[in-house]
């Protein structure tokens, strides 16, 4: 009898064997965490925290790094002890049953194509920026973001992986091109006055930074495809954390010290470092930069997300036609066309609508602290109690319930969606039953 989507991914806890299927290596792994933390925020959000906090807000993005070392920590040891397409899902389910894992399925699934546009739309002002074209051209580069990501996850997670890891080479060079050469600009004078909203600014300002650390959660969807998940996704998680940490906090010092209070005004504060440090224009570099962080991040969510459709779809919480790709080594083709589809229509609902990406990224956020909220709870159940894992999954759980808190009434967003995903259940279950009655039925006539 085949095993069910549970006890396959329970199977292989603690297995530091290979995958029989994993093609992705420490560097690609890492390339892809990189990719999807190290994503948008840095070239959008140290200006939206610097105008909510001023230079206040280095202290919401230092407690972000340090709060992702603990989370970082938790989601790894989980992938590597239950390395299933499910990713946080699988956990949760293991944890708590398959309610709260459907639930938090939908909320990692369908913040995606929330999300997505977002991030392109951050990449596309670059673009507009350096060649003109308004609001066109950014609607333009963010569709053509989105259908580059979808043809590059529709060949496989091996190419996908590949791109991640040309593009994270490419980025971390250029972001340390801007922070070294800004920093003979830097003034001290520019952390005055240091806190001018108040102090509890902070916490807004935290709220919108969940989106840079938004990320660790996600490839433990993609934690089957390495070859050997025990080992080389804990690896790939501590490179990912030491590199993201130092460039994002760089990368936010350099926007408050070298362009002060325009900080918190500027569109493109990475354009901005540049052009201060290296001088004339260079819009068209920042616009790569920018292109390339954005590729990063989505191409990851996306990989992510397919493989979590697929699961979902396996696993009963979202319909079967989406199962289809759901093992390792397969493409879930299906699952992902679904993400690429709601995003494009997020897209064009927001164009309509006339709504900047800001409401978008708090939407997002909403999910995601929900997912961590979830899934630091699953790991307190799931992993072996006095050990070091263990111990950070607690620490990152208090440090979640403080997200909670800042994220405010965005929390409605999440809520809808777990409302969602509990109907669907009711109403397969319902289905199921009749179904199960009607069969009985049919039996007892032919008898």
């Amino acid at each position: 009898m085949s095993a069910s989507p549970v006890q396959r991914a329970s199977s292989g806890a603690g297995s530091s064997g290979a995958s029989a299927s994993g093609r992705l290596g420490v560097m690609q792994g890492a390339a892809l965490y990189v990719g999807a933390v190290l994503g948008t925020g840095v070239i959008a959000l140290p200006a939206l925290a610097a105008e909510v906090a001023g230079p206040a807000s280095l202290i919401a993005w230092a407690a972000l790094v340090l709060l992702s070392v603990p989370l970082a920590a938790t989601f790894a040891a989980l992938g590597a002890r239950y390395p299933d397409a499910g990713g946080v899902s699988t956990y949760v389910r293991n944890a708590f049953g398959p309610r709260a894992a459907a639930i938090i399925g939908w909320c990692f699934y369908f913040a995606v194509p929330a999300g997505s546009p977002a991030a392109a739309m951050f990449g596309g002002a670059y673009v507009a920026a350096a060649f003109g074209g308004g609001q066109v051209a950014v609607i333009g580069t963010a569709a053509a973001l989105m259908l580059i990501v979808t043809a590059a996850n529709a060949f496989g997670v091996t190419v996908s992986g590949r791109l991640q890891l040309a593009l994270a080479v490419v980025l971390v060079a250029l972001l340390l091109a801007a922070i070294l050469a800004s920093a003979p600009h830097a003034r001290t004078a520019n952390l005055q006055p240091f806190a001018p909203h108040g102090w509890l600014a902070i916490g807004p300002a935290a709220a919108l930074l969940v989106w840079s650390f938004a990320g660790w959660e996600a490839i433990t969807h993609l934690a089957a495809e390495f070859r050997r998940p025990a080992r080389d996704l804990p690896l790939a998680t501590g490179i990912a954390v030491c590199v993201v940490g130092l460039l994002y906090i760089g990368v936010a010092a350099a926007s408050v010290l070298v362009l002060g209070p325009a900080a918190g005004k500027s569109s493109a504060p990475l354009a901005e470092l540049l052009a201060t440090g290296l001088g004339g224009k260079v819009q068209v570099l920042a616009a790569a930069a920018a292109l390339l962080l954005t590729l990063g991040t989505m191409n990851a969510y996306f990989a992510g997300a397919a493989k979590l459709g697929a699961a979902l779809g396996r696993d009963g919480a979202l319909p079967a036609w989406l199962a289809a790709g759901s093992r390792a080594g397969d493409v879930p083709r299906r699952s992902l066309l679904v993400v690429a589809a709601l995003a494009l229509i997020t897209l064009c609902a927001a164009v309509i609508a006339g709504v900047g990406p800001r409401p978008l990224v708090l939407l997002t956020t909403g999910s995601f602290v929900t997912v961590y909220a979830l899934g630091t709870a699953a790991a307190l159940r799931l992993l072996p109690k006095r050990s070091g894992a263990r111990r950070c999954a607690c620490v990152a759980l208090v440090a979640v319930a403080a997200l909670f808190a800042a994220t405010g009434w965005y929390l409605l967003w999440p809520l809808a969606i777990t409302g969602c995903a509990l109907l669907y259940l009711h109403v397969r279950e319902r289905f199921a039953t009749h179904a199960s009655q009607s069969d009985i039925s049919q039996s007892v006539k032919i008898r």
